[in-house]
């Protein structure tokens, strides 16, 4: 048993949340045995500042952490991005993987995320022939996932064409498993994804009815949604809803360029929405509609995706500014609002995560609450969610507990630039 004093805790309560002091809470088999406000224990370490559940980063390709300061020096478009991005993806064999991965999930951890979905398409070898083991590339990301310290959620991702049934070519060909029956033969039961609509045919979306959790992109792009209608005549929302694979068991990410009627459908099939707003503008894709998709009945997440930024509260704050600029108004969401959507761990199939009350996983993220850019922004003094949500980075990350483990120290991050440094070096130094 390990006991923790919390000076200042965000905890569940009928309206969303609420900030106490003197929060102790001790910790068994990874979990939370106890929460009690206003108790007292000696024995307990104490946790200056303001603690939050672990935050989950729902949507992340691991290797695009290489991207970063190098795609940003050019104009350009998504489309031009895509081709430094596969230009990484040529690179890396299983051992540049696990040790980038490794860098990536420890800057994740000590930004706050406790839990990551890894949206995982890098499969083969670059001729699309099987790695030995067949899974190698997978068992990278899951060794660099318990190294760092992060509970992955690794969503095996189907990657079957160019293009609306053209066929895989150049890099594609690591991706591809050729059919949705050789994707499911060799990734298995669990969790999964449906890279978009562009990648995975019409007549092989049935595979998937029935899995999840089940993550797909859509509508990230206008050409996206132009070239589904002129294939199939529906919208890429319109398309998933007519294969049967919308519902509470599938989360959609980006869901950038959306008609009214896919906000409706995707609102009244409770379908789950991930959102990415530093990956968006650094794309410059455009702004979700995310306080719409939550009024019509969505379930919003965030994910780091491109990891241009690894920061829950940018993204979190994100969510508002980009809504603020698109309509010229302020306050879509509330600060409490804002912390459900980045503790979101159920849209990963982890429901018992996300929460500080006893049975929940043992997820801690304490923020300093008296950093130069946290001091004085609570009421009276005081650090409450408005400062984690409006003023916090990830910088003041200083303390993160993952299923009772302490997986990150304020002091740690020199360590974690390092380790970042040297895999990227190392992924670009190969021909």
């Amino acid at each position: 048993m390990t006991a923790y004093l919390l000076e200042r805790a965000w905890l569940p309560s009928p309206d969303g949340g609420r900030v106490h002091d003197d929060v102790l809470v001790e910790v068994a088999g990874g979990r939370f045995a106890r929460v009690e406000i206003g108790a007292g224990d000696p024995a307990a370490t104490r946790l200056p500042g303001l603690t939050l559940p672990g935050l989950a980063n729902a949507h992340s390709h691991a290797f695009h952490r290489a991207l970063r300061g190098h795609v940003q020096r050019d104009r350009g478009t998504f489309w031009t991005w895509r081709k430094q991005m596969y230009a990484v993806a040529e690179r890396l064999t299983p051992a540049l993987y696990r040790e980038l991965a490794t860098a990536a999930y420890r800057e994740m951890v000590a930004a706050g995320y406790t839990t990551v979905g890894e949206f995982h398409y890098l499969h083969h070898r670059l001729d699309g022939s099987l790695h030995d083991p067949a899974l190698a590339m997978r068992e990278a990301l899951v060794d660099a996932a318990a190294t760092a310290g992060i509970r992955l959620v690794l969503l095996d991702t189907a990657y079957l064409s160019s293009g609306f049934g053209a066929p895989v070519e150049g890099v594609q060909r690591r991706f591809s498993d050729g059919t949705a029956a050789a994707w499911s033969a060799r990734a298995g039961a669990g969790p999964a994804a449906i890279h978009s609509v562009r990648a995975v045919p019409r007549h092989e979306l049935g595979a998937f009815r029935g899995r999840a959790p089940l993550h797909v992109h859509l509508s990230e792009q206008p050409a996206e949604n132009e070239a589904c209608l002129a294939a199939y005549g529906l919208t890429p929302t319109g398309l998933l809803h007519a294969e049967g694979l919308l519902g509470p068991g599938t989360t959609v990410v980006h869901a950038t360029h959306l008609t009214d009627d896919d906000i409706a459908l995707l609102g009244r099939t409770r379908t789950h929405v991930c959102l990415t707003p530093t990956t968006e503008r650094d794309l410059a894709d455009g702004i979700g509609p995310g306080r719409r998709l939550a009024d019509a009945g969505c379930r919003l997440s965030i994910g780091s995706d491109s990891h241009a930024v690894v920061d829950p509260f940018e993204e979190l704050r994100g969510l508002e500014m980009h809504e603020r600029l698109a309509t010229g108004e302020r306050g879509h969401f509330t600060a409490a609002e804002l912390l459900d959507i980045g503790t979101a761990h159920d849209v990963l199939g982890v429901p018992d995560a996300g929460r500080i009350e006893v049975g929940a996983r043992a997820d801690l993220v304490t923020l300093d609450a008296c950093s130069p850019r946290t001091a004085g922004t609570g009421l009276n003094g005081e650090a409450d969610e408005h400062m984690a949500v409006f003023a916090a980075t990830a910088a003041d990350v200083t303390h993160v507990l993952v299923d009772g483990r302490v997986v990150h120290r304020r002091g740690d991050e020199p360590e974690v630039g390092r380790l970042l440094a040297e895999a990227i070096a190392a992924v670009r130094a190969r021909p």
